[in-house]
């Protein structure tokens, strides 16, 4: 993979999902496709999230910032104990701080819509990337207080540490692929004592 390229892992995800699982696993190890300026700068125009100007350093810690906090949360929703899946030195409540922070820059506010009617809509005090981040955040705490059976999973495919949205109370993986191999590995260790 040439230094600036992210996987697009599963683009159907809501925007959290697709930032948390910018750490991501294969047969070499765990992987952070936010590593360089570069790469966070493919990773949002995978996302189609705007941007003025040109994103820096500052913006990658910020969203790698967000990420861990997500990853961190999401962990404690799906039961998740991994060890690879998060970093075990950030706190619950430093990740919800964290997130708690991303949305402190927006307000609701009611505005008109199209049809005489109104909406519900987000005031920012923050422009550029941080308004991003600080959207993001907010969809972020809608996934995570969902209700128990919708809300977000953890995939427990061999050496996967991808998470998802569990679109169907019945779905256990992020992919069909993950599913089977996690199938397969349950089959061999049933049967490895025959």
């Amino acid at each position: 993979m040439a230094s600036d390229d992210v996987p697009d892992l599963y683009p159907s995800e809501p925007r959290p999902v697709r930032l948390m699982n910018t750490i991501w696993a294969d047969k070499a190890g765990t992987h952070d496709a936010l590593a360089t300026v570069g790469q966070l700068d493919r990773w949002v125009r995978q996302c189609g999230i705007p941007t003025v100007g040109p994103l820096g350093e500052a913006d990658l810690l910020r969203a790698r910032e967000l990420r861990d906090a997500l990853r961190r949360l999401a962990a404690t929703v799906a039961n998740d104990e991994r060890p690879a899946a998060v970093d075990a030195g950030l706190s619950v409540d430093r990740a919800l701080a964290t997130l708690n922070g991303f949305t402190a820059p927006s307000a609701p506010e009611l505005r008109r819509d199209g049809e005489g009617g109104f909406h519900r809509d987000w005031r920012f005090s923050v422009d550029g990337f941080g308004r991003e981040l600080a959207a993001l955040a907010l969809e972020a705490g809608e996934l995570l207080s969902e209700r128990p059976e919708v809300r977000i999973g953890a995939c427990y495919g061999p050496g996967c540490v991808l998470y998802y949205h569990r679109s169907h109370p019945r779905r256990g993986w992020c992919s069909a692929g993950c599913g089977n191999r996690g199938r397969v590995a349950r089959h061999y260790r049933r049967h490895a004592n025959d």
